[in-house]
């Protein structure tokens, strides 16, 4: 799986996303469009997470994919 393919199929990698990030809600995952620095950035903005704490959630999110 890569980003383009999450990006393009991004309506159903929302629900996958919400599920493991539940702090972040359907809207902001709507307006975000499967953008892997936007993904990052709510996740180090919801759970206070570094920068490269968040980016190592949003790698290993991916990989389940």
């Amino acid at each position: 799986m890569n980003w383009d393919q999450i990006e393009g199929g991004w309506k159903q990698f929302a629900g996958k996303a919400q599920q493991t990030w539940g702090d972040i809600t359907g809207d902001d995952w709507a307006k975000i469009k499967g953008k892997r620095e936007e993904i990052v950035g709510l996740v180090q903005s919801r759970y206070g997470r570094a920068k490269e704490e968040a980016e190592r959630e949003v790698e290993n999110w991916m990989r389940t994919l």
